[in-house]
């Protein structure tokens, strides 16, 4: 991709997010110096609050942008029935959102912001998931081996709870993997 000269900083310390830009082909810099309070009132909808939270990581970056730098933060959010599901505190947290999502469909929306010293871009991108049935021994198999505590909702589609857990989906993998690829690299070419 030609970035005109341009500059692209990630701003997060997933490596999932990591993987996918590079798979991508796209030139990138990791600096996930940022700090931001999370700020949503009650009576957010519970779908805007992964764009509040991208949008937080932008203002919370620890230094000004020059004028050939654009800025990408995330977030991602699974929401089961009006559940929001980040990252589980420890292994019964774990266990208790595998255990909601078991045999159910829920959403898992991610959000980004793009920046540069004068525009702010977000959008966010939302993919359906249908888990089957989870027995308890599988959930505590997938957390002793998996150790899925970074991950929104608990679980890594690309890992073993996905293949044997997830019956489909309707959207975007890579959405759910962590970052809506084929969102990101358009509205990355309009930004441009």
């Amino acid at each position: 991709m030609d970035l005109k000269g341009k500059k692209i900083i990630l701003a997060s310390n997933s490596p999932r997010r990591r993987e996918l830009l590079e798979a991508m082909h796209i030139d990138f810099t990791v600096d996930a110096l940022t700090s931001f309070v999370e700020e949503y009132s009650p009576d957010t909808p519970h779908e805007k609050v992964p764009e509040l939270l991208s949008e937080g990581k932008t203002r919370g970056f620890h230094r000004e942008l020059s004028e050939n730098e654009i800025l990408v933060t995330s977030d991602t959010m699974v929401l089961c029935g009006s559940q929001i599901l980040g990252k589980p505190l420890d292994r019964d947290d774990a266990f208790r959102m595998l255990r909601l999502l078991s045999g159910r469909a829920h959403k898992v929306i991610t959000a980004v912001t793009l920046r540069d010293k004068g525009r702010t871009r977000t959008f966010s991108v939302t993919t359906q998931v249908h888990f089957g049935d989870l027995t308890d021994e599988e959930i505590h198999y997938y957390i002793d081996t998996c150790r899925p505590f970074d991950k929104a909702g608990a679980y890594g589609i690309q890992e073993w709870i996905g293949f044997i857990g997830i019956k489909g989906i309707e959207g975007s993998f890579f959405n759910v993997v962590g970052f809506p690829t084929r969102r990101f690299y358009q509205e990355l070419k309009s930004f441009l």
